[in-house]
């Protein structure tokens, strides 16, 4: 393995691994001050073992996250030199904002855990959502470095040098707006469904838990609104895609020849090589469609670029199948829980539904990392779009491969401890329940 290619491995998983926990960490406060306000209203003791329990799985993840999070940072500059030495004086304001709002998180993260009967009720509440908030925040700021290097701004390029920098047209490029909602309702969706379908995996074993109910019906209620507006955020990115990169949405969709009123492809594998797209289902019309608003409008193919600038077909259009697919799928299943929860709530508890929301709960996680492989694998073999390669960008330093391992085995005994933790606090939270707590809720 070259030093590039171990170089991309390394960074690729990282952000696969820490991408997980920065979304949770978007989001399981927001879950923590719903169940919190709901005990400060009617002061039922479940709403308050709940939030105490969803404090904890933050306080892990916050943890977990803070730790993957600290290796990218120093992930761009070992691996990324080439990049940094450039990047730095443009993007740079958006990752120092990002850690004056880590550290907001972590300020209020400390005074929720430890502020119980110490703060005033709705002090410590207020502690909790900014926990939420400076989380959300500290998300979108990163994104738009992301974003930036989708679509380069605030700077002129002249003999391989940036000038006449603008730190703030570059964090407010393009491409901001439609990345950053993209990924922060990806993040509501894909973590609110995984919660519900953990308390609905507990809900099988113990049907009659007040609390598992509560838990199951609190997540989805924020997961079902996210899956159901992220096709329209999805459509919003895709447009715009279309316009700043239309080979990565060429890749994106497996179209090899430019032509007015394309198809959209369902499934299939592109074939490079024979530059076509197999075992597909076309649907007429419906790129162009989608991409621009216009049935007729054109849609430029991969054979109109250089062969050399082409992401790896196969890799982008199958990730973004598996993105959409998985997108699909939680959205319906968002829709069925308001259907049955303005209809028929009893059905919620139906060991079918259950089955459905514990299936249901790999799916956003499924969908993020499929999504962000379109985003980074579909711009190569630009790290900087149309500025820099990544090869250009890569460290000259040998020996990645014996990075890559000591990261994989990182990356392992963090997730070994991840999942020790939380089957820890589950097991501690059955083992804990009254028979009070077990009464069918109402």
């Amino acid at each position: 393995m070259d030093n590039l290619l171990a170089a991309r491995f390394t960074m690729g998983l990282s952000l696969a691994f820490h991408i997980i926990f920065a979304c949770i960490g978007m989001t399981m406060p927001f879950l923590m001050v719903v169940s919190h306000w709901m005990y400060l209203k009617r002061k039922d003791e479940t709403y308050l073992r709940l939030t105490k329990t969803w404090s904890k799985g933050v306080a892990i993840f916050f943890a977990i996250g803070a730790v993957s999070g600290t290796a990218l940072s120093f992930e761009l500059g070992l691996l990324w030199p080439g990049f940094m030495k450039h990047a730095g004086a443009i993007i740079g304001m958006p990752f120092s904002w990002e850690g004056t709002a880590f550290f907001i998180e972590a300020i209020c993260l400390g005074l929720f855990l430890y502020g119980w009967n110490k703060l005033n009720p709705y002090v410590h509440w207020a502690a909790g959502l900014m926990v939420g908030v400076s989380g959300v925040l500290s998300g979108v700021f990163v994104i738009t470095a992301n974003a930036w290097m989708n679509s380069p701004a605030g700077f002129d390029w002249v003999n391989g040098q940036a000038i006449n920098i603008d730190p703030w047209k570059a964090m407010f490029n393009d491409a901001w707006i439609s990345q950053s909602s993209h990924m922060i309702i990806g993040a509501f969706e894909a973590t609110a469904f995984a919660v519900a379908g953990l308390h609905a995996i507990l809900l099988l074993k113990r049907k009659n838990n007040l609390l598992h109910k509560r838990a199951m019906i609190i997540a989805l209620a924020i997961g079902s609104v996210a899956a159901v507006l992220q096709p329209l955020s999805g459509d919003f990115s895709a447009k715009d895609v279309a316009k700043r990169q239309p080979i990565k949405l060429a890749a994106m969709e497996g179209q090899f020849e430019t032509e007015k009123g394309a198809g959209l492809t369902i499934g299939g594998i592109p074939n490079e090589e024979k530059r076509i797209t197999e075992y597909g289902i076309k649907i007429p019309k419906a790129l162009s469609f989608l991409a621009y608003g216009n049935f007729e409008a054109e849609v430029k193919g991969l054979n109109d670029f250089p062969k050399e600038e082409w992401p790896p077909v196969a890799t982008t259009h199958i990730a973004f199948q598996i993105m959409v697919a998985s997108g699909t799928f939680l959205a319906a299943a968002g829709i069925l829980f308001w259907i049955l929860w303005l209809k028929k709530k009893e059905w919620l508890l139906h060991r079918k539904f259950l089955i459905l929301a514990a299936v249901s709960a790999p799916l956003g996680f499924i969908a993020l990392e499929a999504g962000w492989m379109v985003t980074e694998v579909g711009r190569q073999p630009w790290i900087i779009y149309k500025i820099l390669t990544t090869a250009e960008s890569v460290t000259p330093v040998p020996g990645q491969v014996f990075h890559l391992l000591i990261f994989i085995i990182s990356y392992l005994i963090l997730s070994f401890v991840a999942v020790w933790l939380m089957r820890r606090q589950i097991k501690a939270l059955d083992e804990n329940i009254t028979e009070e707590q077990l009464k069918t809720a109402e």
